[in-house]
């Protein structure tokens, strides 16, 4: 396709700026997102077995649910009856009990549940590991998570607004030699050229997927504002008011007797847990989330129906898989596309390696810029590479490597701490490393950094099968476990390949490359 050599000049300007503005903070949110594709697994593999007495029966859960009111009467604005038991829910009965701040920044203290063997009731507070949902929030926040939800969410729709410019602005620039170069993948002395192909050739075959994450990520981060505007231009919907009971609420029926009124009305719909929340006027509204592996869900692992704690009849299906109308099914789609939550576990691998394919569009584009600014400074006259272009390099080594190490120090710490790794430390621990890695690319500069943080980032990937050894077997059992395991040392496998690659090239680059070490490199003619 032949199009005019000044726009193609002007996108490919557009698509350079554009991506090294977002390139960094994209790579931190897609590495993210693609380990949040299994959220639950790695949850159940960072959580300490729980200390409680096994769950009762659901024909027992009436009696713990009882004994929880009457001990704890906080819990009767809301609490959740757990279906489905494993280490991410390790009690029959939960709920959070928060002053109005902390329920306004989704805080408070988390409560567990169980009946001991002689029926009394057992409570305690230390639940699953909070690192899953340290990842998940640094993907969201595109890895501002010291920033918070208010604030970081607009700056995560700008990126996500300059990366659509991006994928836009490198279609137009490719089209011109899409033909002859769509399966190229030139590997040779070349290295730029290299960086090229293979950053064209994930790119291109990725766009979809790349569309789908830059518009439901706009959306994502400008919910409010979208609903506000639309509530200016055609009014809020109005909703009926609700009559106040004309007698005592009427009795509950017991989570058992709502599982199977479930399984009468949607056969194919799988309940995981009951959450139930206490109305000002004594009623009790219930909402029951689960999945069915046929449809897509609204949420990153379930679906949601409104149900009628008294008789057991779905009275909202709106989030519900299956059961939704066009315009509640059209919007579910988006979201199931961004979170992957349909096709079952295939679509989760498919998610996680075009997320890691994703991180490293990214990150070659980075190198790509760099280079190609070496020429044009060299035919300026300049015989090495500017500050700022130094600073970059540094960066582009620094905050990859330093996002992969420190998430793999604190989910290491997750396993090992157990119960003592608070989100707040999480937090510490990240950033710490984050930080560490950063300052050490720009202190010894990109030269010399990629071989050595490569090594340092894939000895940090190791801790976390270390990590599974030091803290023993109780913490094994299942595939999903074990693939924890696996992936963090195939990606270090990886990491070291690179480290030997950037030392290759520490030597090799031209002197006025920012890969190159001054200190062992003699000048080279090209």
């Amino acid at each position: 396709m032949k199009l005019p050599t000044d726009l193609v000049r002007m996108y490919k300007e557009i698509h350079g700026w554009v991506g090294i503005i977002s390139g960094l903070a994209l790579f931190i949110a897609f590495y993210a997102g693609a380990i949040t594709m299994f959220e639950e697994p790695l949850q159940r593999w960072a959580s300490p077995p729980s200390r409680l007495a096994p769950p009762p029966s659901l024909e027992r859960t009436p009696e713990l649910i009882e004994k929880v009111l009457a001990a704890h009467p906080g819990a009767k604005k809301g609490y959740d009856v757990n279906l489905a038991i494993d280490s991410a829910r390790p009690a029959r009965v939960s709920w959070v009990e928060a002053t109005p701040e902390e329920a306004e920044h989704g805080g408070g203290v988390t409560y567990y549940a169980s009946l001991r063997p002689d029926g009394a009731l057992q409570v305690e507070t230390r639940g699953p590991s909070p690192v899953a949902q340290f990842i998940d929030v640094l993907h969201q926040q595109v890895g501002l998570a010291f920033l918070d939800h208010e604030v970081a969410m607009p700056i995560m729709g700008a990126v996500s607004l300059l990366y659509m410019i991006a994928i836009v602005s490198g279609l137009v620039v490719l089209l011109p030699s899409l033909v002859s170069d769509l399966f190229a993948l030139r590997i040779g002395r070349n290295v730029k050229r290299m960086w090229l192909d293979v950053h064209n050739l994930l790119g291109l075959f990725s766009v979809p997927f790349h569309v789908i994450m830059a518009l439901t990520a706009v959306v994502f981060a400008f919910h409010d504002q979208f609903y506000d505007a639309q509530a200016v231009a055609f009014g809020r919907p109005e909703r009926p008011e609700r009559s106040a009971p004309a007698g005592p609420p009427p009795p509950l029926l017991t989570p058992a007797a709502i599982v199977a009124k479930l399984q009468d009305q949607a056969p194919g719909f799988t309940p995981i847990v009951l959450d139930y929340s206490g109305r000002p006027d004594g009623s009790v509204f219930l909402r029951v989330a689960g999945t069915d592996p046929r449809f897509g869900t609204r949420g990153p692992t379930y679906g949601f129906a409104s149900v009628d704690p008294a008789s057991g009849e779905i009275v909202s299906s709106d989030y519900m898989p299956g059961r939704q109308d066009g315009w509640s099914a059209t919007i579910t789609s988006f979201f199931a596309l961004h979170f992957g939550s349909f096709g079952g576990a295939p679509i989760r691998w498919a998610y996680f390696l075009l997320g890691l394919a994703g991180a490293f569009v990214f990150y070659t584009g980075n190198l790509l810029w760099i280079e190609s600014r070496r020429k044009r400074e060299r035919k300026a006259g300049a015989v090495e590479q500017t500050r700022s272009t130094r600073v970059l390099g540094a960066l582009t080594v620094g905050v990859p490597l330093g996002c992969m190490a420190g998430i793999s120090v604190t989910l290491a710490a997750a396993k090992i701490l157990g119960f003592a790794a608070t989100p707040g430390l999480h937090s510490v621990i990240y950033h710490a490393v984050f930080l560490a890695f950063v300052v050490a690319a720009l202190v010894r500069g990109a030269a010399r950094a990629g071989p050595e943080l490569s090594i340092a980032a894939a000895v940090a990937m190791l801790t976390i099968p270390a990590a599974s050894l030091v803290a023993g077997p109780d913490w094994f059992g299942s595939p999903a476990l074990i693939a924890v395991d696996a992936v963090a040392v195939g990606l270090a496998l990886t990491l070291a390949a690179s480290a030997r690659s950037a030392r290759r090239r520490r030597f090799a680059a031209p002197r006025d490359s920012v890969w190159a070490d001054p200190g062992l490199n003699a000048p080279h003619p090209g």
